[in-house]
């Protein structure tokens, strides 16, 4: 688990995604926890998760995970990332928060946490971001965490999009600034 000030970032484990199988009243008696209406912004990457997990057991920790509002007890949204470390030692991270949730820095939150989180392994050396290729309130969070602009590119199902990164020595840089 990850912790934030307001946050608990709980990596989805294979029994979540049966009982997300089986509906969301499941999902919140194995969680213990009230649901947000729109907690999942991406329904679609559940079966590929679920499938991801089952071939790579160890890998449950740089996967998606969870995003619980402590105070509210309420599963909030979710992200974390697309896979291990590559061999160059980078990993993408991703983020959604449920709409009535949005605007309260929860969704920089979560991603200062999965950045932190990253860059406390040492094999970790740049963590990168994707948003679509318009100003948006993704770009503002992954501004807000030191990461920068790196180029334009073009993905075959998302469309155009942008590329965000942020290495561990500018990640230091950027907080010993903003503390």
């Amino acid at each position: 688990m990850i912790e934030t000030e307001r946050l608990k970032l709980i990596a989805f484990e294979t029994k979540h995604f049966q009982a997300f199988r089986q509906g969301e009243d499941k999902l919140a008696e194995l969680l213990k926890l009230e649901i947000a209406d729109g907690w999942l912004v991406f329904p679609e990457a559940m079966a590929h998760s679920k499938e991801y997990l089952e071939q790579n057991k160890n890998a449950a920790k740089w996967w998606m995970y969870f995003f619980v509002h402590k105070a509210d007890g309420k599963l909030i949204g979710n992200g974390g990332y697309k896979g291990k470390p590559d061999e160059a030692g980078m990993v993408e991270i991703g983020y959604a928060i449920a709409p009535a949730y949005e605007g309260k820095g929860l969704a920089t939150e979560a991603a200062r946490g999965l950045t932190e989180f990253a860059f406390s392994h040492p094999q970790v050396i740049v963590v990168q971001a994707h948003t679509l290729a318009e100003e948006n309130s993704s770009n503002n969070v992954l501004r807000k965490i030191g990461m920068g602009f790196v180029k334009e590119l073009h993905d075959d199902e998302d469309g155009d999009i942008w590329q965000w990164k942020v290495t561990r020595e500018e990640y230091q840089k950027f907080n010993a600034k903003h503390v």
